[in-house]
């Protein structure tokens, strides 16, 4: 028996009004395939997608859904399957699931497949446990199949960032890893120069205890120096060749 979904709702009124922001260059661009669309219009709408999808502006050759292309440039799927079946490939599967928590997962998916980011934790753990439950393939059914894609998207739109309030668009500040696995896997790298280097370098030598003696100076005679002392004893040229003393 599948566990039903966990009820969530938006932490603000504002996600739940139309927006209202003014067109300028940072809205987002809509590529639609309708009946009287063009093959360069299909291509286009192609890159749309993979751009959405994959996250990839240069889209590598490795990367490309050969049969899923030509299903929709023959009209034998709609827009939705194309973006359904990049969601269920193996290059999403390696680019975003397999090194990703389940939170992270939804995130990027929410942005990617719906255009928005999650309202808030509870939603997140509600597609969590889908995740969990019913897979990457079940999760994605989900959010293509849902009334919020339907209203949004329908069959034949690529989907797009729908709210834009500051920062660059969703697909460009996603990347595969989020910022506690960037941060670990830089704390782990050895870098040469760095000062947390010496530190443990430091910390790491084990440096013999000094003993130190206690010396009393009672006892020690220091020897006058001055030139009003006369000296004592017998003295000696230095010089090799004078053989008599002087006195």
């Amino acid at each position: 028996m599948a566990i039903p979904l966990l009820e969530y709702k938006p932490s603000s009124q504002n996600q739940r009004v139309a927006g209202y922001e003014v067109p300028n260059e940072d809205n987002s661009d809509i590529y639609k395939l309708d009946s009287g669309s063009a093959s360069d219009d299909i291509q286009a709408i192609i890159w749309a997608a993979y751009r959405q999808v994959f996250s990839e502006h240069e889209t590598l050759r490795n990367h490309r859904q050969t049969a899923l292309e030509s299903q929709l440039k023959n009209r034998a799927i709609t827009v939705r399957d194309f973006i359904r079946g990049l969601a269920k490939s193996d290059v999403y599967w390696r680019l975003v699931v397999e090194t990703n928590s389940n939170y992270r997962v939804v995130e990027l998916t929410l942005k990617r497949l719906l255009g928005r980011a999650p309202y808030n934790k509870d939603e997140e753990i509600a597609w969590s446990i889908k995740i969990a439950t019913q897979g990457l393939s079940g999760f994605v059914d989900a959010l293509v199949d849902s009334e919020e894609y339907t209203q949004n998207f329908g069959d034949n739109t690529v989907p797009y960032q729908r709210r834009r309030y500051k920062d660059r668009p969703f697909n460009l500040v996603t990347p595969r890893y989020n910022s506690y696995w960037r941060d670990k896997e830089e704390g782990d790298r050895y870098k040469w120069g760095d000062v947390n280097n010496f530190l443990e370098m430091a910390r790491s030598l084990k440096l013999p205890q000094a003993k130190f003696v206690t010396v009393k100076t009672a006892n020690i005679q220091i020897p006058n120096t001055t030139r009003d002392a006369q000296p004592t004893g017998t003295l000696a040229s230095i010089n090799t060749s004078a053989g008599f003393p002087i006195r």
